[in-house]
């Protein structure tokens, strides 16, 4: 079964890690413009055309129509590959992670 855990929300914009049985399959970033969604999705590098289209229909009937049920448009970019880390500013303060390996 695939879930969404939301990373951040702004007025016009939500994150969302994308999960299917214990395993991150994706992110989603969704952009409200007006009555359009612009997502970006990003999934795994194996991810075949049924695959993202069963996930952009999940992310559509899950995410988007709650949030804005009468849009017009939902415009979607898919990005396949691996991810390649998190970065934030605290990186360059030498901050370490839990195990106390620096980041």
């Amino acid at each position: 079964m695939i879930t969404f855990e939301r990373e951040c929300r702004t007025p016009h914009s939500e994150t969302y890690v994308i999960w299917e049985d214990g395993s991150i399959v994706g992110r989603i970033d969704l952009h409200y413009q007006g009555e359009t969604v612009h997502g970006t999705l990003c999934t795994t590098a194996d991810a075949n055309e049924g695959r993202i289209q069963s996930l952009i229909e999940e992310i559509d009937g899950r995410l988007v129509m709650t949030a804005l049920p009468m849009r017009e448009d939902f415009v979607v970019s898919v990005w396949r590959g691996s991810p390649g880390g998190t970065f934030s500013d605290a990186d360059a303060l030498g901050d370490e992670d839990e195990e106390g390996v620096p980041l």
